[in-house]
């Protein structure tokens, strides 16, 4: 979500204060400036009094973390990802002895497969149990069937952006991207799996989907597409929304509430023929050296008071139902874009992990639409 540059400024010395801290309570004092520049070794495993945490830059409230240390007495050390992908190596290979991790749905699914993830003890997570939603749970069965390995985090939705001053008439589906009267006008995602989910639930299918016929479908809906749309964006798309620069996009639900507060000129819709819920969880390591100490962290996290300060900090819905009744603006805490009532929708899905080869298809053929 883009955020206003006092905002990110705090975010980032926040971020950088607690990682200098961990340059120092592991590396020493004495030798941080020489290997700032080059890291230095994780804590050697099985030591007490630490948890060792990989998550999103700039996804959890810095002083979360500080009150986690108060309470525990247990170190934080902590360290960044910018995406799965770059993310899953780094775990694979063991070069860091993480204990949690906050994957996305898709990505928590491929870890599962290869035998990543410890499965965890719910009766020593009680916040975990008593304060993520039901439908969260029940949503995450889609990478998580036995919700035994992940606790949610954070969650959203994919939809349609749509200036009310730019359009004859209510957006309420996938098809309307298809509509000439907006020919140049539309913000389609830059992302393979995004893009495919639009054309794939416009004409019915999962968006999951390896068979041959359904991506041969949805690939010439694309095609088809291509000359209406403006632009294929990913952080752009809101500056072009906000300024009325398009009248539809495609967008994620964090960022639609900013672009509303930004242009109320805009309104956000879940289309009518389903769409992507996409979940970011807590995960333990299999093989994390402080895995008491994780399970710790996890369930401070998911604590109320705890889960409503990540969620002003960095604005992506919480699935904590203790967090959300403890917000005061009642506009938010109502807000059917930030806490939508998924039962009333059809045809939510999340991503799953379709392995290399399925990978592999899905990133040829968006090539040959990008190359029409």
């Amino acid at each position: 979500m883009k955020i206003h540059m006092k905002t990110f400024l705090r975010k980032q010395q926040g971020i950088l204060i607690h990682n200098i801290a961990n340059f120092l309570w592991v590396c020493g004092a004495s030798t941080f400036l020489s290997l700032a520049s080059t890291g230095c070794t994780s804590p050697e495993n099985g030591v007490n009094g630490q948890v060792i945490v990989y998550n999103w830059g700039e996804y959890i409230d810095p002083e979360t973390l500080e009150l986690f240390e108060e309470e525990t007495g247990i170190k934080v050390i902590y360290d960044e990802f910018e995406t799965n992908e770059s993310m899953y190596p780094k775990i694979e290979a063991g070069a860091v002895s993480y204990d949690v991790v906050c994957p996305s749905d898709y990505m928590i699914s491929r870890m599962i497969k290869n035998d990543m993830l410890a499965e965890l003890d719910f009766d020593r997570l009680p916040n975990a149990k008593a304060n993520i939603g039901a439908q969260y749970y029940e949503q995450a069965k889609g990478f998580d069937p036995e919700n035994k390995y992940s606790v949610p985090y954070c969650w959203g939705t994919v939809g349609i952006l749509y200036n009310k001053t730019m359009v004859d008439e209510p957006v309420t589906r996938w098809a309307q991207l298809w509509d000439e009267k907006y020919a140049d006008n539309i913000l389609m995602q830059d992302s393979v799996r995004d893009a495919f989910m639009v054309a794939e639930k416009l004409n019915g299918f999962s968006m999951n989907t390896l068979e041959p016929s359904e991506l041969e479908t949805a690939k010439n809906a694309l095609i088809e597409q291509k000359p209406l749309v403006q632009a294929y964006v990913v952080d752009q798309v809101r500056d072009k929304m906000i300024g009325s620069e398009a009248a539809i996009g495609v967008i994620y639900s964090g960022e639609a509430i900013y672009t509303q507060q930004e242009n109320p000129d805009l309104e956000y819709v879940i289309p009518e023929e389903g769409t992507n819920v996409w979940i970011d969880a807590w995960v333990i390591l299999k093989d994390a050296p402080n895995k008491e100490n994780a399970e710790k962290f996890i369930d401070f996290m998911c604590r109320g008071d705890i889960a409503l300060k990540n969620f002003e900090y960095i604005t992506y819905s919480t699935p904590n139902d203790a967090a959300r009744e403890l917000i005061e603006d009642e506009e938010i805490r109502n807000s059917p874009i930030a806490f939508p009532d998924l039962s009333q929708y059809d045809n939510l899905e999340t991503f799953s992990y379709l392995g290399e080869e399925g990978d592999a298809v899905y990133n040829e053929l968006w090539k040959e639409v990008k190359a029409y």
